[in-house]
């Protein structure tokens, strides 16, 4: 417990609610985290990130031999009177790429039971992405969304961006709710909001889905393969400890349970019951995983049970 405490100290947080201090204090490890294209992009964009087009940009690619209709102003002078042949310098234009962020906050998110709900920590890897970006000069956009509530942040330069999605992450989760109606209503929340992400990315965005992915619809998967036709899209699968596995007891011990639809009794402590539940959980994260996969999303995986500090190199390698 002592160990718990000492780690929301640093990280300016009591777990639960959010706060202006520990998400700013991101900005600080900003440059440890690479925002860098796994993938060449895909539209036509400007700014700092090379393309597949040639033209005329600031980064040098090749001489070439002239060609009628090039800029006699790009003829490399050097090449030609070495070869005694007219070459000309082509460059590589530079090109922006907007990070757009997908922060969910729908019930199943303000799960958490040993450092800090899932919500939060979205919140802070959503902080995270937001410095990063704001550090290489990339333009940031979000959009948060609760049950009933959504704020959609168009994409901005600079720290000025960085601090709107801060305020509009600490303002949604203030609002969010903790009570879940129906599961068919989470998925519905859920297949919206991936509807409006797929509508408000720009192409050739890098975006960064963060969520528990416990709504997956068949509706939502058909938004998200659209997304990647088109943008880089990343997923960053917020999951906690006790979603992997039951505490171990020395003696066994009855809990009731709920997921928020339906109550239940579980044996803590019972081998048997410790074995199915860890199959159960390892069928339901390879789910979410394959179907990322299959439709062409990256995985990565942070826990809500350790500081993100702890976490940045780890999710930054792909899950397979």
């Amino acid at each position: 417990m002592t160990n718990v405490q000492a780690q929301l100290q640093k990280l300016l947080s009591n777990g639960v609610t959010l706060s202006t201090a520990e998400l700013l204090r991101y900005q600080q490890l900003a440059r440890l985290f690479n925002l860098a294209p796994k993938r060449p992009p895909q539209a036509r964009l400007a700014g700092s990130y090379l393309t597949k087009h040639k033209g005329r940009g600031m980064e040098f690619d090749e001489a070439r031999h002239y060609q009628p209709g090039d800029d006699i102003r790009a003829i490399d002078w050097r090449v030609t009177a070495r070869t005694g042949k007219t070459h000309t310098k082509v460059y590589r234009e530079e090109r922006e790429r907007p990070v757009f962020l997908f922060c969910d906050y729908l019930p199943s998110m303000a799960f958490g039971t040993q450092l800090l709900t899932k919500a939060v920590q979205a919140a802070h890897v959503c902080s995270l992405i937001s410095w990063s970006a704001a550090a290489r000069g990339d333009k940031v956009g979000a959009l948060i969304f609760t049950q009933h509530h959504h704020s959609e942040i168009k994409p901005l330069t600079r720290k000025k961006a960085v601090l709107r999605v801060c305020h509009e992450l600490m303002a949604l989760h203030q609002t969010s709710e903790q009570r879940q109606a129906s599961k068919a209503q989470d998925e519905q929340a859920f297949t919206e909001a991936c509807a409006r992400a797929r509508r408000l990315a720009r192409p050739g965005s890098l975006v960064y889905l963060v969520s528990d992915f416990q709504h997956l619809s068949s509706q939502s998967i058909g938004h998200l393969n659209h997304l990647t036709r088109h943008c880089e899209v990343r997923a960053i699968v917020i999951n906690d400890p006790l979603e992997h596995d039951l505490p171990v007891l020395a003696t066994p011990q009855a809990v009731a349970v709920s997921d928020g639809y339906t109550q239940q009794q579980w044996m803590l402590g019972d081998n048997k019951e410790q074995h199915e539940y860890r199959q159960w959980r390892n069928q339901q994260h390879q789910y979410i995983n394959d179907t990322l996969r299959q439709n062409g999303i990256s995985r990565y995986w942070v826990s809500a049970g350790m500081p993100l500090d702890d976490q940045l190199q780890s999710m930054q390698r792909e899950v397979i």
